[in-house]
């Protein structure tokens, strides 16, 4: 079975240096984890690695799509696989869960393309009221995998259940690996975390994400990301810019708590508390328990 090591964890945590450590220490490509990341234009606040970064090691499944179109878990799975399948070692670093996922576990994708009018049908349903009818098709759905403010993937799990005439969770997961796969969770201490993230923030701001955004929102472009959502009702005229960013940071620090919820209930994970102070020693750590496992 073919072996993969899976970076992963909040942003701000430092995944992009160890993830380039051990790309090099290995002699590996990184593949992006990233469900925003695979889009031009959005830089800033997807907070892909840049060219220096980067620091000559190849990245996939970065900048491969045109703003605004469209680019599903299943499409990743099949872009992802198609590296992995050729290597006998392969690194992934990302936080997006369900992509990761994807890859690692035997996912079957039956349903047809994403039918954008679908949405129309519910233009008059609350994200309450929507969700409450999604519960009553599937009442095991569990907010910690599908957030009911989360309008997007809540319309497209009452679409795919009409179109298969059965629960989202009878369609789509096996419990089958279809690789030996080592996890790396990065973690920090929360408060810690946090102050690193508001910053984080400000120097996005700082960067140009704002104007990255309104560039976007200029051509009609709206992605459903954090970073990018929270200043539409700024250029509307509804919020202020300081509170715009201030709800950047609040939903990136809750992302933060949902990402390591969901490694820690749905896979296999292993957790290291980064000392920023001393990166090396994480990095040492982690080299010496992947050394381990490969020896398996």
């Amino acid at each position: 079975m073919r072996k993969v090591i899976v970076v992963v964890g909040p942003t701000a945590v430092g995944k992009t240096k160890i993830s380039i450590e051990l790309a090099k220490y290995y002699n590996l490509d990184v593949i992006s984890g990233d469900s925003v990341a695979i889009y031009k234009e959005l830089n800033i606040g997807s907070a892909k690695p840049t060219i220096e970064e980067q620091s000559g090691v190849i990245h996939h499944l970065i900048d491969i799509k045109e703003p605004g179109t469209d680019y599903s878990v299943a499409d990743f799975q099949n872009d992802a696989r198609a590296i992995i399948d050729n290597n006998d070692l392969s690194l992934i670093c990302g936080g997006t869960g369900l992509y990761i996922q994807s890859v690692l576990y035997n996912y079957e994708f039956n349903a047809s393309k994403r039918d954008f009018d679908y949405a129309k049908r519910y233009e008059g349903y609350s994200n309450a009221e929507l969700y409450d009818l999604l519960l009553s098709k599937d009442p095991n759905i569990d907010r910690n995998k599908l957030h009911p403010n989360n309008r997007k993937r809540v319309l497209r799990a009452l679409e795919v259940m009409e179109e298969l005439d059965t629960s989202i969770h009878s369609f789509n997961k096996k419990n089958e690996k279809m690789y030996d796969y080592f996890i790396v969770y990065l973690s920090m201490e929360r408060e810690k975390l946090y102050e690193r993230i508001n910053l984080r923030v400000d120097e996005m701001i700082k960067l140009g994400l704002l104007e990255e955004v309104r560039a976007l929102y200029n051509k009609k472009i709206y992605p459903h990301a954090i970073g990018y959502q929270e200043f539409i009702p700024y250029f509307e005229g509804l919020i202020s810019l300081e509170s715009a960013i201030d709800e950047v940071k609040k939903n990136t620090r809750h992302l933060a708590k949902r990402q390591e919820t969901w490694f820690r209930n749905q896979m296999d994970s292993h957790f290291y508390n980064v000392n920023i102070d001393d990166i090396n020693e994480t990095i040492l750590n982690i080299k010496n328990d992947i050394d381990g496992w490969l020896k398996k």
